[in-house]
């Protein structure tokens, strides 16, 4: 994969080349917030310091989201709830707090990627779920409500994607962290809720995901 570092520190931007490229994948790099919206055409994930130099790590985030949907993993030493939250909500597929551990980065970088990427040869092939005025084509991840089309971030649409390939049917939380974030943890849950309320209210339908108190979410159908 290319990978688009967003770091004006010198030091951690090596430290991460060096194992992103030890790894298989191409690396370029970004220490202003303009050559971040210039050089993220053609990159296959961006990771995005907040705290630059020059400009606003969060301006960029804002900026990237209006005009592609390339996964973004926020890379920050901002551990503060805010943070997180407001980086998630300005559309992050993922937030990790420095110090990083290397192997965690690789395995959400495989996960914000994959889930970018067409579903496995076959598994969606044809598949459109149709819920009232929405319909959720996960071949093509594609969403339209009420005959308009819905733009998702990464992250909202394989949240619904999950509940789409099971259509009435109750989703564990457990589940929807496993195969949207790879993990269980704390951080991923309040990921997931955020995401889950962004997407309800891009949707704009407040049924459409019910949620199961205590256990997880369906996607009403009928």
């Amino acid at each position: 994969m290319r990978i688009l570092i967003v770091e004006d520190d010198d030091s951690v931007a090596g430290a991460l080349r060096a194992v992103l490229e030890r790894h298989g994948h191409a690396t370029v790099r970004a220490t202003r917030s303009d050559d971040a919206l210039r050089r993220h055409r053609g990159a296959d994930a961006v990771l995005l310091d907040l705290g630059l130099a020059e400009g606003d790590g969060f301006d960029v985030l804002q900026g990237l989201r209006q005009v592609s949907d390339v996964p973004v993993i926020v890379v920050s030493a901002r551990g503060d709830e805010r943070s997180v939250v407001r980086g998630l909500h300005l559309g992050a597929d993922d937030y990790l707090v420095k110090p990083i551990r290397m192997s965690e980065l690789l395995a959400r970088l495989g996960v914000v990627t994959r889930r970018r990427g067409a579903p496995d040869a076959g598994s969606d092939t044809g598949q459109r779920v149709v819920a009232g005025d929405v319909e959720v084509d996960l071949a093509t991840r594609r969403v339209v409500v009420g005959g308009a089309q819905v733009a998702l971030t990464t992250k909202e649409f394989a949240v619904l994607a999950v509940l789409a390939r099971r259509p009435g049917e109750a989703v564990s939380k457990q589940l929807l962290l496993d195969e949207v974030w790879g993990d269980t943890s704390q951080s991923a849950a309040r990921s997931c809720d955020v995401h889950l309320t962004q997407l309800r209210g891009k949707i704009g339908r407040p049924g459409l995901v019910e949620t199961i108190r205590g256990y997880g979410y369906r996607l009403q159908v009928d």
